[in-house]
């Protein structure tokens, strides 16, 4: 048998990840090999983040038509053709997708197998009837959707994120399964688009994020019609003339929901099976693949990231781990990651934001030294002139200013923390963020007043008041 070519660097998974090392690796002059056996794009492009935000868009612009009035625009039901608003999902897919194609990575010189892959040895990989061999590996095999144990739900019809963008049906009424982001989200947009929602968690919805400001988006949420119903115990799952049932049970109790179709976005499992994983010496649980600082897997030339570390879960992460695992593989440069200010945002309406810690953490961990600043979105001109002022700011700072966590609720919120995650990475102190000048009327002026509510006790304390009225004796 001839033996096979050797690759710099042999990646598996071509999602986000995948996809960032390979165009990364490539372009500095690495020998790549690329190996997918699903959708170039891995589930970022086809079921994650690219086609809920255009559902999220289609929901919101039917949402529009109805909130008019106090604008002098008459609000109207929105005629919504759900075919339509899924093939809008489609096209938005089909429009990013040749930048993530086979076609784009193969003119940037990488070697593309399109097949499933297993590891042969510490050095060589199948795919298919190919044998691949490489100096260092990196796994990016990404996540799939959990599915909890719950009675008859495997002989029952269900979505999951994989799943429920293929759909052109719009449901009478949705019933989803877990209250994380992605259950949220797919509330609000399937919501506006018509359909009635029901969210089962069996914690608390949000549970991540800071929980002052996600009460006021589940509230808002509730205001649209969607019905959350949090720690709940869900007894089974079946098939019902209607389309699905799910049994609750409670304090010796049984309640039934019935729906017209149902959504199961409770948790994502890292997709560690069928790689022969044991052949290379590299250790993983169903949890995951563990990685030491250098994201170094137990074989210290194979390395992973994203999804399938069981860390956090986004795509900008996975971006993230590619640049650190260029700089240790190609460039042999020891980086280390960081995921002390790794921001992430649920994208309903309005928009939950976070990086570094929520108010509950950085209390547990600095104490008294924490001081919690707010700031009203309801202050923001800007707010009030688009009458969206049902949200706020948030800001946990530590000893010297130093910023230790950001929460937003707004409008754009994604867009509203950047800001905050720079200021973070760079080690920038409250004074700094208090300190620009913002242009005025935007939304980003809630940024620097937050950051200037750090020193209105002492700006406007009795003892200030004292020295201005002393200095002014002198004229």
């Amino acid at each position: 048998m001839t033996t096979p070519a050797l690759y710099d660097m042999c990646i598996i998974g071509a999602g986000s990840g995948g996809l960032a090392l390979a165009a990364g690796a490539a372009q500095m002059g690495a020998r790549v090999a690329l190996i997918e056996k699903g959708e170039m794009g891995g589930d970022c492009l086809n079921y994650g983040c690219v086609p809920s935000k255009a559902l999220l868009a289609a929901g919101k612009h039917a949402h529009a038509m109805t909130a008019g009035g106090a604008f002098g625009v008459a609000p109207q039901s929105a005629a919504v053709d759900f075919p339509a608003a899924a093939a809008h999902v489609r096209d938005v897919i089909a429009s990013i997708a040749p930048h993530d194609s086979q076609e784009r990575f193969e003119s940037l010189g990488v070697s593309v197998f399109r097949a499933p892959a297993r590891f042969l040895s510490a050095s060589e990989v199948e795919a298919g009837d190919v044998r691949i061999r490489a100096r260092r590996f990196t796994i990016a095999t990404g996540s799939s959707p959990g599915v909890p144990p719950i009675p008859g739900l495997a002989d029952t019809p269900f979505f999951t994120n994989e799943t429920i963008f293929a759909n052109t049906q719009r449901p009478s009424h949705l019933i989803i399964i877990g209250g994380g982001p992605i259950g949220m989200e797919m509330a609000q947009a399937h919501r506006r688009l018509g359909a009635r929602v029901t969210v089962l968690e069996m914690f608390r919805a949000l549970a991540k994020d800071d929980q002052t400001l996600a009460a006021a988006l589940k509230a808002s949420l509730a205001a649209e019609g969607i019905k959350l119903r949090e720690g709940v115990s869900i007894a089974r799952a079946g098939k019902h003339e209607d389309g699905v049932s799910i049994t609750l049970q409670a304090d010796n109790q049984e309640e039934t929901i019935t729906g017209s179709h149902l959504l199961v976005a409770a948790g994502r499992r890292p997709n560690v099976a069928g790689l022969d994983l044991e052949k290379a010496g590299v250790d993983y649980s169903p949890k995951g693949i563990p990685v030491d600082a250098r994201l170094r897997t137990s074989n210290k030339k194979i390395f992973a990231i994203g999804d399938v570390t069981g860390g956090l879960q986004f795509t900008h992460v996975a971006d993230y781990h590619a640049g650190i695992v260029i700089r240790n593989a190609l460039l042999r440069i020891p980086a280390k990651a960081n995921h002390a200010n790794v921001p992430w945002v649920t994208y309903t309406d309005p928009e939950l934001a976070q990086v570094g810690l929520i108010e509950e953490e950085a209390r547990k961990r600095h104490g008294d030294a924490v001081k919690i600043l707010h700031w009203q979105l309801e202050e923001n001109d800007r707010a009030r002139a688009e009458r969206q002022t049902g949200g706020m700011a948030k800001a946990a700072v530590g000893k010297g200013g130093r910023i230790l966590g950001v929460s937003i609720l707004a409008p754009h919120a994604g867009e509203l923390l950047q800001p905050w995650i720079l200021a973070m990475n760079s080690g920038l102190k409250i004074s700094a963020m208090a300190g620009y000048i913002a242009p005025y009327p935007t939304l980003g002026e809630i940024n620097k007043r937050l950051a200037g509510a750090y020193y209105t006790e002492k700006l406007f304390s009795p003892f200030m008041r004292r020295v201005v009225r002393f200095l002014a004796a002198f004229g």
